[in-house]
């Protein structure tokens, strides 16, 4: 058992000032003010002085990092990424996957099982191959195909957490009660799909939208289109990459302002490339220019491909912006953790998983907890 002392101390509902908190093995004991008083508990606490105590961050959605990619057959490839990110922060991640052939997939998604039953990561993302070629992003044309049952079932294991699907594909819809059915969550995303067809979608029981705004039709004040239904659905948790170059601001504030930070899911999206400084890279088998920080693909039509966003810039982008640290913590960590039924997680609260992240007075990383432990 051990006892914290912090400057600040980020809850579900407040920020207490001058606070404590007590792990004990890798849960959470107890929480509170200084000024209330704190357990007796034998030891001396340990004080880690002014800094900030904020849930460790959970990112539902990202493709590698450190110059490593999920999309691999490699299994230590993949713990590379996950300890990549450990160090920013994300303390619970699912594996995204970008389009490949179904067998490749299938091969990756056995690769990460080990990593899923040992809790390296939470779950395995499919984004793709049930993809509209019309905006199919950073995604191989030639390998997207409709989702027909048989080709669902082949890419589908019970380490498949999520899959993203263009409803208005011809078998989108059976294919979103097909994957519901089996226990994981329906995400659309890089879809054409109009108003009608997205909320045909979550009627077949979607409940996530894969990256609002990007890969999708736009919105016009004449044609909502899926970021329209998005938006206006609140059955739908809205993933939003918070990296000041996939969405501005502004278009973040307006999406924040429709859905509330209930409903929305702070992700990374990122690729092998995030860390690694400028250069050219790969996402699946499609090369990728990184520059600035924004990585395209090499080739026309140079769309944007991935990101090089870690969990604690987009939660310090995020409060730099004006959002409330309750809120910015709801979102990075609280909002996404339950779209999942991960109740063990997200939040410093009393019986969750001790996962802390410790901030400095710029929001920069100093120090992470997972399950109780010091990364």
């Amino acid at each position: 058992m051990t006892t914290y002392r912090v400057g600040r101390l980020v809850t579900p509902d407040d920020v207490l000032e001058g606070a404590w908190v007590q792990v004990v093995d890798q849960d959470i004991l107890a929480y509170g003010r200084r000024s209330e008083g704190m357990p007796a508990d034998g030891q001396r606490p340990v004080d880690l002085g002014e800094v900030t105590l904020v849930p460790g961050f959970v990112d539902i959605h990202t493709h590698g990092g450190g110059g490593s990619s999920y999309s691999t057959t490699d299994p230590e490839e993949a713990r590379k990424v996950a300890a990549f990110h450990a160090k920013h922060g994300t303390t619970t991640t699912m594996a995204s996957l970008v389009t490949g052939p179904l067998d490749v997939l299938a091969s990756q998604t056995a690769c990460l099982a080990d990593l899923v039953k040992d809790g390296v990561i939470a779950g395995v993302h499919l984004e793709g191959p049930f993809l509209s070629a019309a905006r199919c992003g950073a995604h191989e044309p030639t390998l997207l195909r409709d989702p027909v049952a048989d080709d669902v079932s082949k890419v589908l294991s019970d380490v498949v957490r999520m899959v993203t699907i263009a409803p208005e594909l011809e078998h989108g819809l059976q294919a979103i009660r097909q994957v519901v059915d089996a226990g994981a969550v329906a995400a659309l995303g890089h879809t054409d799909a109009t108003y009608e067809q997205m909320i045909a979608g979550a009627d077949a029981g979607a409940t996530v939208a894969t990256h609002l705004f990007n890969g999708m039709r736009p919105f016009h004040h004449r044609d909502p289109g899926p970021v329209g239904a998005a938006i206006n659905d609140e059955r739908l948790l809205l993933e939003v990459i918070n990296d000041g170059m996939h969405l501005d601001p502004q278009v973040v504030r307006v999406a924040l302002a429709a859905a509330g930070v209930h409903r929305i899911a702070l992700i990374t999206d990122a690729m092998e490339a995030t860390g690694m400084g400028n250069g050219r890279y790969k996402i699946g088998d499609l090369e990728v220019d990184v520059k600035d920080g924004l990585a395209t693909l090499a080739e026309p039509p140079h769309s944007i491909a991935g990101s090089t966003l870690t969990m604690d810039v987009a939660f310090r982008n995020a409060v730099q912006a004006g959002t409330s640290l309750v809120d910015a913590a709801r979102m990075a960590s609280t909002t996404p953790a339950h779209a999942f039924g991960w109740y063990d997680v997200g939040a410093i609260e009393t019986g969750r998983r001790a996962d802390l992240v410790v901030l400095d007075d710029d929001y920069v990383v100093q120090k992470v907890m997972r399950a109780g432990a010091w990364l």
